[in-house]
């Protein structure tokens, strides 16, 4: 996983980082409080990063200590999603 998105974006969803994305990596329904990057889809653009008005993105290696969990949480919604 290369980008996780932290606790910023919690019930702000802006979506300008959706907008931007090049391979629709970056998901969530009306439902999540937020959105989360697809590690598998990503290609290490960082222009989702560069776009979040929240500052919400960052590489994996350089989430804030505070924000640690949004690793698990992003990881976990995806495996979530996979069949069986």
């Amino acid at each position: 996983m290369s980008y996780v998105i932290t606790e910023p974006c919690v019930d702000i969803k802006d979506g300008a980082c959706v907008d931007v994305c090049p391979v629709d990596c970056i998901e969530g329904t009306d439902a999540d409080r937020q959105l989360y990057i697809d590690p598998e889809r990503c290609v290490d653009c960082d222009l989702c990063l560069t776009v979040c008005p929240v500052d919400a993105i960052y590489k994996e290696e350089e989430v804030p200590e505070e924000w640690q969990g949004f690793i698990e949480v992003n990881r976990k919604y995806f495996a979530d999603q996979q069949p069986g």
